[in-house]
């Protein structure tokens, strides 16, 4: 009998550690950095990170932070990869958000860059 309490212990660990694992994350939205309140140096320098290991980077705000997504984009290109990294693409858009204030519209911006070798 204390044989089948040990299996049903080996069943409970096999379980949590099917529960541990997380699902895998795509490479791309390791690439992609989410301009929010943290100062802009702090952007920056994940940006570097990212093109350190990656061949392109994509700088993604809406709405007032749209603003610091673009300073993001240009003190990573000029400052710190000058004529390592180009501007590839850059595409607009907007999206429908509901709030506690009802329904509104905000803009939204994906700036990618990408690392010449």
């Amino acid at each position: 009998m204390t044989n089948e309490p040990n299996k049903s212990n080996d069943h409970k660990t096999n379980d949590t550690k099917t529960k541990d694992q997380k699902p895998p994350v795509e490479r791309e939205t390791l690439s992609v950095v989410f301009i929010g309140h943290k100062p802009t140096l702090s952007y920056v320098l994940v940006a570097v990170t990212i093109l350190s290991k990656n061949k392109t980077c994509t700088i993604r705000a809406r709405g007032r932070a749209i603003s610091k997504a673009v300073d993001v984009a240009e003190i990573t290109k000029r400052k710190f990869l000058s004529e390592m990294v180009k501007l590839a693409d850059i595409q607009i858009g907007s999206e429908d958000v509901t709030s506690d204030r009802g329904q509104r519209t905000v803009s939204t911006i994906d700036i990618v860059l990408e690392r010449t070798d």
